[in-house]
């Protein structure tokens, strides 16, 4: 594992194990987003990615582009202005 991913014993303490693979960490990570107005839309953000993750083929496009209005456009009622350009930028194809 890369540094500072675990610590004595080799536990695994990287952000993906804490708060998404771990039942109990992922719950109290997306009530620390909820709860603090400035990681509101975070946490409104993973919960749609998530949805989009598990709707049908034939929603996708449109479940798509209401992500991206929502949260990835400036002037979205919950855009999360903090993530990079990168992970904003449409994949080409």
């Amino acid at each position: 594992a890369p540094p500072g991913h675990t610590q004595d014993g080799g536990q695994d303490t990287s952000f993906r194990w804490q708060c998404v693979d771990q039942p109990i960490g992922k719950l109290l990570f997306r009530r620390f987003l909820e709860g603090a107005p400035e990681f509101a839309a975070a946490g409104a953000l993973w919960s749609e990615i998530e949805a989009f993750e598990q709707c049908e083929d034939t929603e996708r496009e449109a479940s798509a582009n209401r992500l991206r209005s929502r949260f990835l456009t400036p002037g979205g009622s919950e855009h999360c202005g903090f993530l990079s350009a990168t992970a904003t930028t449409l994949p080409a194809g």
